[in-house]
């Protein structure tokens, strides 16, 4: 059975029983999967009285910003505004995104382009370095920062998650598929390796560059593990490490919790929509799954 429907500017849309039946399908999965994330907004605006409603409420009945300026009261004090820590985060994250991708990028570009002696000494080394968490790292980490001196600083927040394995690998997979005949005739034109490589290789990079900068944004903008071990000023605490105070046991910090948790979630729900078509490119011509 086969439906038409005159579209626009004169168009027919055919309409088939299959494709209505797999739209269907689809939206029934895309509202089961947002289901989380749309509880997760009507926590954070729900009253203290229901947040302990048994049987819980999916959805708020009497919405109220009340959690937000618990939030704010708790983790706020005379020394430490509450701003001080987004502060920190988005500085951290930044600076951590923005190098992440100039590194990975020109770490790619010269073991897939350039094939230095050892590159591929050097690349299985970065295999091997992704069959370990980054847990286990972070002992010697903090022993190469400390002994530097970079305790309480950015720059230990910084330093260590710049160049990270599966960074480069991802970048590496996608740097395999650019023409290398492109770069061989901007060689004979005369153009120098970092002319090619800012003018030529990074436009062609722009979907692995978005998937990377998704990546490094999530994982560090809730990452709290590593404030807690290069971080003893209060000063220097990230948001994740000091929503890590909210005592969930209590009652009257219910509230602060959840909304807390939206907080931490809304920046990184707004990065992925912005970057999801280039994302998707990234996961079908690379060869990486999701």
């Amino acid at each position: 059975m086969v439906l038409k429907i005159r579209w626009f500017r004169g168009q027919w849309l055919h309409i088939t029983m299959a494709r209505v039946v797999l739209y269907v399908v689809m939206i029934i999965m895309v509202c089961f999967t947002a289901l989380p994330l749309v509880y997760l907004v009507n926590t954070a605006f729900k009253p203290l009285d229901e947040l302990y409603l048994y049987p819980p409420t999916f959805f708020v009945k009497n919405p109220t910003a009340q959690n937000f300026g618990d939030l704010l009261t708790s983790l706020s004090s005379s020394s430490v505004p509450f701003t001080r820590y987004i502060f920190n985060s988005v500085v951290v994250t930044t600076c951590i995104v923005i190098c992440t991708v100039i590194v990975s990028s020109m770490g790619a570009y010269s073991l897939v382009k350039l094939k230095p002696p050892g590159g591929e000494a050097l690349f299985n080394l970065i295999l091997v370095a992704l069959m370990f968490s980054a847990h286990v790292t972070k002992i010697p980490s903090y022993m190469v920062v400390n002994g530097l001196g970079l305790i309480n600083t950015y720059a230990a927040l910084i330093l260590p998650n710049i160049a990270v394995a599966y960074n480069i690998f991802l970048m590496k997979q996608f740097m395999e598929q650019y023409p290398t005949e492109l770069l061989e005739a901007a060689r004979i034109d005369g153009a120098g390796e970092l002319r090619i490589f800012l003018q030529m290789v990074m436009p062609g990079l722009k979907p692995a560059t978005a998937t990377l900068i998704v990546f490094s944004f999530v994982n560090n903008w809730n990452d709290y593990f590593s404030p807690l071990i290069y971080v003893t000023s209060q000063t220097m605490k990230t948001l994740p490490l000091a929503l890590q105070t909210i005592s969930t046991g209590s009652t009257s910090r219910a509230g602060a919790t959840a909304a807390a948790a939206f907080i931490m979630t809304v920046p990184t729900v707004i990065i992925f929509t912005i970057m999801q078509g280039q994302v998707m490119e990234t996961m079908t011509y690379s060869g990486i799954k999701g």
